[in-house]
């Protein structure tokens, strides 16, 4: 399954800038259209996955990977498979975001908000095509490492699980966050009834406070 980057949500860059509405100054459109064209330029994107089926426990059959918190436990109730999941839009985009950093904070900033933007596209283009292979069965939202009471320190379960490092070329620190930060796990329920759509966005999350995602200046990429 290929990993699509089909656009850039002018109002997902916009959020990610948090713009609260009204007018943009005509410099300030030119800019976020140059910035979305670089990101678009720039990208490679890369996913994968792999499904699982889902134990009594929570656990993933065959693994002694089981995902903890009651959050994920609730998303996941009716759901007897699971697929684990990840992105980037590559180090290209990384590197393009460092070297502005260092010289146009402004630009920069448009830059992140354009390239999270990208983000969500490859993810939800991957979804879309989940969702059409496993069909007639229903897939849950994204649920990523970092939200809820799912710990951020179970990221490198799925690193372990995917070869994340090797397949798709993301690293890992040790506080969980990913390089290049452009990118995203997620688990991903596969059910026989409709699952329930969740509200979008980091202000929906009970981790929105203390979110070491945020802190660093991107996202889980929770939909």
């Amino acid at each position: 399954m290929e990993a699509r980057l089909t656009g850039i949500s002018r109002r997902e860059t916009l959020k990610y800038l948090g713009y609260s509405g009204g007018p943009l100054p005509e410099e300030v459109l030119e800019q976020l259209s140059a910035g979305e064209r670089e990101i678009l330029r720039r990208a490679v994107p890369r996913a994968i996955w792999r499904l699982f089926d889902r134990g009594p426990a929570g656990e993933l059959v065959g693994t002694d990977f089981t995902p903890a918190g009651e959050d994920i436990r609730e998303f996941l109730k009716d759901c007897d498979q699971v697929i684990l999941m990840a992105a980037t839009l590559g180090m290209e985009v990384e590197q393009l975001l460092r070297r502005t950093q260092a010289r146009d904070m402004a630009l920069a900033v448009i830059l992140d908000a354009a390239a999270s933007a990208a983000i969500e596209n490859v993810c939800d283009n991957l979804c879309a095509d989940l969702a059409e292979t496993f069909a007639p069965r229903y897939l849950t939202e994204r649920f990523s490492p970092g939200y809820g009471d799912l710990p951020i320190s179970q990221q490198a379960e799925l690193f372990r699980l995917l070869d994340i490092a090797r397949r798709i070329g993301i690293s890992l620190s040790e506080s969980g966050l990913m390089v290049p930060q452009k990118s995203v796990t997620a688990l991903i329920g596969v059910s026989d009834r409709p699952q329930i759509r969740r509200s979008r966005g980091c202000e929906a999350c009970a981790m929105f406070a203390d979110c070491a995602y945020r802190k660093g200046g991107t996202s889980c990429g929770k939909t």
